[in-house]
């Protein structure tokens, strides 16, 4: 944060001192529950304060009938590579652009190549114009360094570029998770809905992964219909805001996709004056940002960089179902948009009393 800025004189809601709170380490998930559906869920309810400790298998028992759930349908990508300098220094490399926007140039080798974004991290980083090599079939050259690990890199590859990151990448856990990655974790930090033509998230839409096929099956005996959108998670979503004023801050960009169906499925919905249920943050910043970009309820293709923050008034959601989230981040400052600043204090302290797991492989709580 700036120097000065503790001399403004900032309105609560927009302080980013007003979204902290006290988090032991050993309340942060490391691990998945052995079941999906065993994470324990935290209802509260905006119109009373009413805050209920429940258990996310009785997910169906607290939504509206006939509400319309959506969901985040992509798919977590063994982005993070390990490789090394020509001169042997070991380098980590963490692709950020999405698959879906890569487009390889290729040359009369057999080889092909194409600019994209990422993390570099090294003991002495790679300067520009140096390579980072995998395998004999894949390596990098970097062009630009920014802050905080940031680079613009070109991939040189053979064969198929997905494939190449399926068989000797690893899941990008996020970094509050002290440990390697683990072969459960391959299946565990997805959702069981992610769909193999969406693959090319960084991080997973962590208020998914407590759904299964049984509490799938328990809405649809409420009647409550179920539709899909695509935000490809990039690693901005783990990004500390600097700025003490958040009005300052600004927000990451992320790759969306409305389909004409889901955007039929909304309208229909809202229409009807059934509830929207957003499954996660990144649906939320999705739907929100449709309304936004389109100025109504339309399919859509493209970036967004919404930060949502209190003042805002939603135009798509009604309710949702979230994670905890860390302490002066810009999701606990989205939840507290729809919420309120301090119910959401409230919950997260009854949270902690009731030992609720945070973050990605924590607990879920349900807004109303």
């Amino acid at each position: 944060m700036k120097p000065n800025e503790t001399t403004l004189n900032i309105p609560a809601d927009f302080d980013l001192e007003s979204y902290t709170y006290e988090l032991d380490e050993g309340r942060i998930a490391q691990t998945p529950p052995k079941n999906r559906q065993d994470s324990k869920l935290l209802v509260l309810e905006r119109r009373t304060g009413k805050i209920t400790p429940s258990n996310f298998r009785n997910i169906a028992d607290y939504l509206p009938e006939n509400a319309l759930v959506v969901a985040n349908n992509t798919k977590v990508l063994p982005a993070r590579l390990l490789g090394h300098k020509d001169s042997g220094g070991k380098v980590e490399f963490l692709l950020l652009t999405p698959l879906v926007l890569i487009v390889p140039a290729p040359d009369a080798r057999g080889w092909n190549k194409a600019e994209v974004d990422g993390l570099l991290r090294a003991s002495k980083a790679p300067k520009p114009g140096s390579r980072v090599v995998f395998n004999d079939t894949l390596h990098l050259e970097v062009i630009h360094r920014g802050d905080f690990g940031q680079a613009k890199v070109i991939l040189h590859w053979q064969g198929d570029l997905t494939e190449q990151f399926l068989r000797i990448g690893h899941i990008p856990l996020p970094p509050y998770i002290h440990r390697e990655d683990r072969d459960e974790d391959k299946e565990r930090y997805q959702t069981i809905f992610a769909r193999e033509d969406k693959l090319g998230s960084v991080a997973a839409p962590t208020a998914g992964l407590h759904f299964t096929k049984e509490t799938r099956q328990g809405l649809t005996q409420k009647s409550i219909a179920w539709a899909e959108i695509t935000l490809y998670v990039g690693y901005g979503t783990f990004s500390p805001l600097r700025c003490r004023d958040i009005r300052q801050h600004k927000m990451h960009s992320e790759y969306i996709e409305i389909s004409p169906e889901t955007a039929t499925l909304i309208q229909e919905a809202k229409d009807a004056g059934r509830p929207v249920v957003a499954l996660g943050t990144t649906t939320v910043r999705t739907l929100e940002s449709m309304y936004t970009l389109t100025g109504g309820i339309h399919p859509f293709r493209g970036w967004t960089d919404i930060f949502i923050t209190p003042g805002y008034r939603f135009q798509v959601i009604d309710h949702l179902i979230t994670n905890f989230h860390l302490p002066a981040s810009s999701l606990i400052i989205l939840v507290s948009a729809l919420a309120g600043r301090q119910k959401i204090k409230e919950a997260y302290s009854v949270a902690l009393e009731h030992d609720f797991r945070f973050f990605s492989y924590g607990d879920a709580m349900l807004i109303l």
